[in-house]
């Protein structure tokens, strides 16, 4: 009783208290750092975890076999997302590649690394390992630790102040817990993660994703 007690209170102060005090922080906090000290303890807590299968941080072999579904309904997101962006924010259309070409070279090879894999091991591994028994996976409810780990994502992106990022990571988030799930290896849903935001960058979405140097979207 007391563990599920701990269990749910560490959830609720790193996946709800977390954002919301960064959201409403009225002093500036460094997302990044923040993301990366919280994904720490995630780890540290997987390494001495001796029911969790380390080899799922990583284990590339999956990665081979699920590269072709994974750019199929990539293919199709990015068309529809670009779609989006064309008909209804057309300003925003590869607003950010035009405007700084150098900071988005950056973010497409540095995004992936310090801030996809970091998201992984806290809403992916860690999340679905770690709250496994408040979120059952049963014939009926083989959903629920995945809108679970999903809905957290999203809260995430509050910090954000904008519907738009909540709504995406929320889709997302359902799409990377499953094939993590599936897979048992986080480098091929972090693969996944990637292509999408680097797509979202990539096609003008970023100010909705980023509290950055270029104009927010209205």
């Amino acid at each position: 009783m007391m563990q599920r007690i701990w269990l749910i209170a560490e959830l609720l102060v790193i996946f709800v208290g977390l954002p919301l005090g960064y959201r409403f922080s009225p002093v500036p906090i460094p997302a990044l750092p923040l993301l990366w000290l919280v994904a720490a303890y995630a780890w540290w807590q997987l390494s001495r975890d001796t029911t969790f299968n380390q080899s799922q941080l990583w284990n590339p072999a999956p990665l081979p076999r699920q590269i072709g579904a994974i750019l199929l309904i990539f293919l199709v997101a990015a068309a529809a997302i670009w779609m989006g962006v064309h008909w209804f924010a057309p300003q925003l259309q590869w607003s950010f590649l035009r405007e700084h070409p150098v900071f988005w070279a950056a973010i497409i090879v540095f995004y992936p690394v310090l801030s996809v894999y970091p998201q992984g091991i806290l809403y992916r591994t860690f999340f679905l390992h770690r709250y496994a028994e408040l979120f059952p996976s049963t014939p009926g409810t083989t959903w629920l630790p995945l809108i679970a780990s999903a809905t957290v994502f999203a809260f995430l992106h509050i910090i954000f102040r904008n519907s738009i990022s909540v709504v995406l990571t929320f889709l997302g988030g359902i799409l990377f817990a499953w094939r993590y799930a599936e897979t048992g290896s986080l480098l091929t849903s972090s693969v996944e993660h990637a292509l999408y935001g680097c797509w979202l960058f990539t096609v003008g979405l970023g100010g909705y994703f980023y509290h950055g140097v270029w104009p927010q979207p209205k």
